[in-house]
């Protein structure tokens, strides 16, 4: 599921321009993406940092409005911190639960199933004692539009 997650995430991040690093040992954090851009102004290069979650309990497009993950409340201390300087989010894929479902290949597309889906947790307190079920919006489809639209707020000093 980890590998599936992650080229998901090469695959945004590379329709949008940006580069990827995994971070080594894992912090807690997945993956750092940069963008350089001369829109930026708050520094010629912007960094996100992303943390992904999967789930297969959720069928595609949930009829709820989110997609809900559980994350490790010492996960989402790291995550929830502010204020930061290296923005970060959380990216919560819908997968369905068999395997041989994942990947569609035809002679005009390669797809990847279902979707993922973004939320900045930022300031968002555990509830749990252990593990804390988040809600991340399916409103919020993480693709490259949505990445480049992110780096564009945070290039001039905003919030994802």
């Amino acid at each position: 599921m980890e590998m599936l997650q992650d080229s998901y995430l090469r695959a945004v991040a590379a329709a949008a321009g940006c580069t990827m690093a995994k971070p080594e040992p894992d912090d807690g954090i997945d993956w750092v993406l940069s963008h350089a851009s001369n829109a930026h102004t708050a520094d010629c290069q912007i960094d996100l940092k992303i943390q992904l979650k999967s789930t297969w309990t959720s069928g595609p497009n949930p009829k709820n409005g989110f997609v809900s993950v559980n994350l490790s409340n010492n996960r989402l201390k790291l995550l929830a911190q502010s204020p930061v300087i290296v923005h970060r989010i959380l990216v919560a894929m819908i997968v369905p639960e068999d395997v041989a479902e994942w990947v569609e290949a035809t002679h005009d597309i390669f797809s990847l199933r279902h979707c993922a889906y973004w939320s900045s947790v930022t300031g968002l307190q555990p509830s749990g004692v252990e593990n804390t079920a988040v809600r991340v919006p399916t409103n919020q489809i993480f693709d490259d539009k949505a990445l480049c639209d992110i780096m564009a707020r945070v290039g001039v000093g905003g919030t994802p």
